[in-house]
């Protein structure tokens, strides 16, 4: 049984690809090996980070994030653009070690704060987020498409 004490974290590999790529069209966000490798080539920043976790070279999930400089004030915001963890390893630990790690990047970069988006389909990861101490009513999250 996999619990938090017997993840592994490490920073993401281009020999990743097939299993991050695999976890990420699970999720509704279909991607091929070679998108995955050229995403992880966008995040080879000091203020980017893919970091997966594992239990036994099983890969179980991964969060990538990037510190966005801000406008209004001299620091950084870390942003977690995608987190992910497979159907079969959820509550088990895995997307809150994966949180912990966001945080403990953001804090290694002197971020103010970390945010992350909860859409209104995964009623499960928001409540993760609020468990974690994530205030939803902070600001309103608006998009358009180009």
């Amino acid at each position: 049984m996999t619990d938090a004490a017997t993840i592994t974290l490490r920073p993401a590999h281009a020999s990743d690809a097939d299993a991050i790529a695999t976890l990420f069209t699970d999720e509704g966000y279909p991607a091929g090996p070679s998108d995955i490798v050229a995403r992880l080539e966008r995040f080879g920043s000091p203020h980017s980070r893919v970091v997966v976790a594992e239990h036994d070279g099983t890969m179980l999930g991964f969060i990538a994030v990037h510190a966005l400089p801000r406008f209004e004030h001299d620091d950084r915001i870390l942003r977690i653009l995608a987190l992910v963890v497979d159907a079969g390893a959820r509550e088990r630990g895995v997307g809150k070690t994966l949180m912990a790690e966001a945080e403990r990047i953001g804090a290694e970069l002197g971020v103010a704060f970390v945010e992350i988006t909860a859409g209104h389909h995964r009623p499960e990861a928001r409540h993760l987020y609020e468990s974690l101490g994530y205030d939803a009513t902070v600001a309103a999250y608006l998009r358009k498409k180009l």
